[in-house]
């Protein structure tokens, strides 16, 4: 069962806020419901940084390989011969490795972005419960520091 505390005023609500992170209550276990955004809540609540950076990264390397696999493999299987050139040559192979590179990673980082955060599920979105305009802290059960 998470400590429920609503306020209406929001002055109050940010001291309690405070009042629980001096108190040593770990940041993870806190939850808080505001009507509308609050700024302060993240210079007292900081979050770490996100996972979506490793779905970029991991889709962005996987969109280069993807785009040097198929221009060379394309280029052996149909060999152009012309003037003794290179049947494959890297500098025109970077134009479709660089498209397909901002290609995946964009693509990986909304899935990322979608997976990450639940969505689409409703129950993601929104609380079970309705507090109109009031600020809640929810403090879930765990031992303390």
């Amino acid at each position: 069962m998470a400590d429920r505390r609503i306020f209406e005023d929001r002055e109050r609500f940010l001291e309690a806020l405070r009042l629980l992170v001096r108190e040593g209550v770990p940041g993870e276990r806190i939850r808080v419901i505001t009507p509308f955004g609050v700024p302060e809540v993240e210079e007292i609540l900081p979050r770490g940084r996100s996972k979506v950076r490793f779905f970029a990264l991991v889709g962005a390397a996987s969109g280069t390989v993807t785009g040097f696999a198929f221009t060379i493999l394309t280029s052996l299987s149909w060999p152009l011969i012309v003037g003794g050139k290179p049947v494959v040559s890297l500098p025109p192979f970077l134009i479709i490795a660089f498209a397909l590179t901002i290609l995946f990673g964009a693509l990986s980082t909304f899935a990322g972005f979608l997976l990450l955060s639940r969505l689409p599920s409703l129950r993601g979105i929104r609380s079970g419960e309705e507090f109109g305009n009031a600020f809640v802290i929810l403090v879930e059960d765990g031992e303390r520091r």
